[in-house]
């Protein structure tokens, strides 16, 4: 019955693209219930390319089948075919009485956490607690493992997420030889896989194997290079001289030991030093030995086939170079991880605690329950004010006590604001150093406004400014028409002082 199929394919297809259209509709707020959509879509667009899939074998119909069920349908007598099939389907259900039945309509409908299934049951084992869903890093398991590496110094969990990512001296103190272990590998490896899953987990909507094979690429372009930090050509000098263009670039540079020296003689004499000549057995077992050239640096070796040395490197730079694309991908992940980090540090464990269990508990009421979302929306609609009484800051009414202790009874109109009424004693201070006081009495022509406090009425505030201008005015026309007089001596002074000291003989 391959049409019956060919038709359920067809309806699984659109009822895919439906329960994506409805999903792409909705814009939940916490990222729990975001991270929970991006998934369930992201799992249908894989069955919408599995069942395509399956519906173009049926269309190519690569053994004929499709063809000979259309020709025992069009020829013969249709009846015939018609309880054929009926009695093989209730052959089917015969042996097979408690076979469920899909319902494509409510397969992919949006459920409600009401209906038995929790609406974010998808994403609750895919992250830690201290990943919170996504914003964070969850890097304690992976600092614990460089800790435990030979010849690493302590640092602290902030300042690993600051270099988890660089693998050159001196921010690094692991050298080459010292990465060729297991244990590194081993690092080196989960690291690089838990950053891949972090990026799998929170981007599930985006193309990553496009991005990741593009990693690849610009790896082994800057492998043929030699163009990998870290992982160039080692090379080591003939002859008591070596390279100087490496450590400060001041001194001699030793390649074995990877130390420099400022004097020559020192250089000399250290060459048949024990610790000199071992490390340059060491480094010779390696494979870089004395005039080593570019086809052997790239894995070739006297024709002899690649080099299990210079492959082994090879995997370790993969990894390396792949920790350092993937973190400057997630760089705004990793500074948030940096802040949660310090501000965690200031937080005793109880509060750490509680901070975990208020953030799982808003993801949980994120989601309104079935049959209550109406009625509590009603609930809150509804507010019992009969004294009509204003709101707080929650939205209900304010205590009647508080009322009246603030006079909010009490009505202030002001004219001058436009006939503005202002509730309480409080409010009608306060308008007065308020932007549209000031604006009305500008309007008047009122320009020095610190004088006409309390005064609220329009013809009030022109007669006071009348009679301040006619001040003004009268006491600069009095200062004008004071006489001057002058005595013999050149002193200046008004006439009445000037008569006053006459008359009593001082002039």
């Amino acid at each position: 019955m391959l049409f019956e199929d060919q038709r359920f394919l067809h309806e699984d297809l659109e009822r895919l693209e439906q329960g994506i259209s409805d999903r792409v509709a909705e814009d939940p707020r916490h990222i729990r219930d975001r991270l929970n959509r991006d998934h369930q879509i992201s799992g249908f667009l894989n069955r919408i390319q599995d069942q395509s899939k399956r519906l173009l074998d049926i269309y190519q119909d690569t053994e004929g089948l499709r063809t000979k069920e259309i020709q025992s349908i069009s020829t013969g007598d249709p009846f015939d075919e018609f309880y054929k099939q009926l009695n093989e389907i209730k052959d089917f259900h015969r042996r097979y009485p408690n076979e469920p039945v899909e319902n494509l309509e409510r397969a992919y409908k949006r459920k409600a956490p009401g209906e038995g299934e929790s609406a974010t049951a998808e994403v609750d084992n895919l992250f830690t607690g201290e990943e919170a869903f996504g914003k964070f890093l969850d890097l304690t398991t992976l600092h614990e493992g460089y800790l435990n590496m030979p010849g690493i110094k302590r640092v602290s969990y902030l300042q690993y997420l600051n270099m988890f990512d660089t693998f050159t001296p001196p921010q690094c103190p692991i050298k080459r030889p010292d990465k060729n272990t297991d244990q590194y590998f081993g690092y080196v490896g989960s690291l690089a896989a838990y950053l891949e899953g972090f990026m799998r987990r929170t981007r599930p909507l985006e193309d990553l194997e496009k991005i990741f094979s593009s990693f690849d690429e610009a790896f082994e372009k800057a492998w043929q290079a030699n163009e990998v930090p870290g992982w160039g050509p080692e090379a080591q000098a003939v002859g008591p001289a070596a390279p100087v263009t490496e450590g400060t670039g001041e001194g001699i540079w030793c390649p074995d030991c990877e130390k420099e020296f400022k004097n020559d003689n020192v250089y000399k004499s250290h060459l048949g030093g024990k610790k000199h000549v071992k490390a340059a057995e060491a480094r010779k077992a390696r494979g870089t030995v004395n005039g080593i050239t570019h086809d052997e640096t790239n894995g070739v070796a006297n024709g002899r086939g690649p080099s299990m040395q210079r492959l082994k490197e090879r995997a370790i730079a993969d990894r390396e170079f792949r920790i350092k694309k993937l973190a400057a991908a997630m760089e705004t992940v990793r500074n948030d991880t940096r802040v949660n980090v310090e501000r965690k540090q200031g937080m005793t464990e109880r509060e750490r605690q509680l901070e975990l269990e208020a953030f799982f508990a808003e993801s949980t009421e994120a989601a309104p329950r079935a049959g209550e979302s109406e009625s509590d929306s009603d609930e809150d609609e509804k507010i019992y004010n009969p004294l009509k009484l204003p709101l707080a800051w929650d939205g209900k009414p304010i205590p009647y006590w508080l009322y009246k202790l603030h006079g909010l009874g009490v009505e202030f109109p002001c004219e001058i604001c436009g006939n503005f009424v202002y509730m309480g004693r409080r409010a009608f201070d306060k308008h007065f150093n308020e932007s549209r006081h000031i604006y009305g009495l500008k309007c008047l022509g009122i320009t020095n406004t610190t004088l006409f406090r309390e005064i609220t009425g329009i013809s009030d505030a022109e007669k006071l400014w009348k009679k301040i201008q006619e001040d003004k005015r009268k006491e600069k026309a009095g200062g004008e028409n004071i006489v001057q007089m002058e005595d013999a001596s050149g002193n200046v002074m008004p006439e009445k002082v000037y008569y006053d000291l006459q008359k009593q003989g001082l002039l």
